[in-house]
């Protein structure tokens, strides 16, 4: 399938070729004019085909998408996770004393739950994060 050029590309395929076509431009292989009018076409483009003109003079390939196998990742951010963490304790607290019941307090492991998945997916991140490390 990856060899069909008039195959439709998506926003993934267009910012690898933005990041491809802005190593070439680090690397003085392009001028500015030519990195605006290549970025231009590589925006606009929406088949294949349409971005092998931009990288036929450049060393390397046309990027290609790569298969994402991996499950749909995390609701939240771990940045944004950290700091709904951080307010859970505070909110069961008001609320315990808002509406006299301590229930409240097991929202504080079930958000951790929620938020940062259990130390089984947590090992199972960290393993395949230093396996794709050596692949590359």
């Amino acid at each position: 399938m990856a060899d069909v050029p008039d195959i439709r590309i998506g926003t993934t395929e267009r910012e690898q070729a933005l990041s491809l076509l802005s190593e070439h431009f680090a690397a003085g292989r392009l001028t500015v004019s030519e990195f605006d009018e290549r970025s231009a076409i590589v925006t606009a483009a929406t088949t294949r085909s349409e971005l092998t003109p931009v990288f036929q003079d450049l060393p390397g390939t046309v990027p290609t998408p790569a298969v994402d196998t991996a499950p749909a990742a995390r609701k939240f951010d771990p940045d944004w996770s950290g700091r709904i963490m951080a307010v859970i304790p505070i909110l069961a607290l008001i609320l315990f004393f808002v509406t006299g019941t301590w229930l409240w307090f097991l929202a504080i492991p079930l958000a951790g739950a929620l938020l940062f998945g259990t130390d089984a997916e947590r090992k199972k991140a960290r393993k395949k994060k230093r396996r794709d490390d050596r692949n590359s």
